[in-house]
């Protein structure tokens, strides 16, 4: 398993705003996992980054870092 940390906007239907994206982290096997994971909700998926070694440490010292379970 590994943390991925997907950069989204709430609204598929809106345009991208940078200043208004959010991010979310989410444990997987692969990024494909984490997008079926999220496919019903209605993100605009901008990015998503596999986290590992030292980037990894820095996002867990964040008090936004929650990791949800992709199943």
């Amino acid at each position: 398993m590994a943390v991925f940390k997907v950069f989204f906007q709430h609204n598929k239907e809106e345009v991208v705003v940078r200043e208004h994206t959010q991010t979310i982290y989410v444990e997987a096997q692969s990024e494909e996992q984490v997008r079926r994971y999220l496919k019903d909700r209605n993100y605009n998926i901008e990015f998503i980054t596999k986290l590992e070694g030292a980037h990894l440490e820095y996002e867990k010292q964040s008090d936004h870092f929650n990791v949800e379970q992709a199943e």
